[in-house]
């Protein structure tokens, strides 16, 4: 293996900071073991270059300027080989909206839902539980499970704070799953049990307030439809060298894709090194597989 100079971008200005910061941290530190050379650099839209020498470059961001497909833009105009997924697939992914789109149209299953840009009623076409989740925004930002009418109108106005439109979804009871994709293909299956209340900001982000189970305890059947969904969706929004799709799946066993993420959290406990871990990749050999497919399309 060839050490490269790799330029690690982590932070950013989006809500999710703290996640990316802590994601970058722990990539850094694996590469470096890898023996590459990491400059890191933590983006302002606009106001920031590229360190010279820089060969590939590792997005560690999240959330908006990071997920949405803006820096993937300015890294193509540069002309620099980046981790993830491209432009397109990024800005579409990011999008809960634009992601049901792309997977209606593919035939992956999905749950009931309405686009809501304002303060409103109830949708007619729902009925409780339901989700409701800011389109662009990742890492639970901003999500909220009503499951009385009366709670709504409160749910939905500080949803609103986070985004102009927001996705009111239909609540798949089952379980909680999700599995990540790397180099087209489906990693083992994870299942996500909050000890208390829903997997929210709280419950994702609080050490030890959820357990994880991976490679989760299905029979062969319904986790080869739970991984055959998340490749669809995968492909259905354009995807490219990994991401993780997270699913709902019914007590018949029959998946609910819920959204796709270009740029997963990269923690040493995030939930795809941990399906990457069950697959029997270590997080070093994650993180330089990453840093492998950049460079393979570089010399293509």
């Amino acid at each position: 293996m060839s050490a490269h100079v790799i330029t690690l971008m982590l932070g950013g200005p989006s809500a999710e900071r703290e996640v990316s910061l802590r994601s970058g941290a722990a990539v850094a530190a694996s590469l470096r073991r890898s023996g590459h050379t990491v400059l890191e650099l933590d983006p302002e839209p606009g106001r920031w270059t590229l360190p010279t020498g820089t060969e590939v470059v590792f997005l560690a961001l999240h959330g908006t300027y990071g997920e949405d497909g803006q820096v993937q833009s300015e890294l193509d105009s540069l002309g620099i080989p980046y981790t993830g997924c491209d432009v397109e697939s990024s800005r579409l992914a990011f999008d809960k909206d634009f992601t049901k789109r792309a997977c209606a149209a593919a035939g992956v299953p999905l749950a009931r839902s309405v686009v809501v840009e304002t303060c409103s009623e109830f949708p007619a076409t729902l009925s409780l539980p339901v989700v409701i989740k800011p389109t662009r925004q990742g890492s639970s930002v901003g999500l909220h499970f009503v499951d009385r009418f009366e709670d709504f109108p409160a749910a939905l106005t500080e949803a609103l704070k986070f985004d102009s439109r927001v996705l009111v979804e239909e609540r798949v009871v089952g379980r909680e799953t999700t599995v990540g994709i790397l180099d087209g293909k489906a990693l083992p299956v994870v299942e996500v049990r909050p000890k208390d209340g829903h997997y929210d900001y709280r419950n994702k982000y609080t050490r030890g307030a959820t357990e994880y189970f991976c490679p989760a305890e299905f029979s062969p059947a319904v986790t080869s439809a739970i991984q055959d969904a998340a490749l669809k969706a995968f492909h259905a929004v354009g995807g490219r060298d990994y991401a993780r799709v997270d699913i709902m799946v019914r007590p018949d066993g029959s998946p609910v894709v819920l959204e796709v993420n270009t740029l997963p959290g990269m923690t040493e406990t995030s939930l795809l090194p941990k399906a990457a871990a069950a697959q029997g990749l270590s997080y070093d050999e994650l993180c330089q597989s990453m840093v492998s497919l950049a460079l393979r399309r570089a010399r293509t």
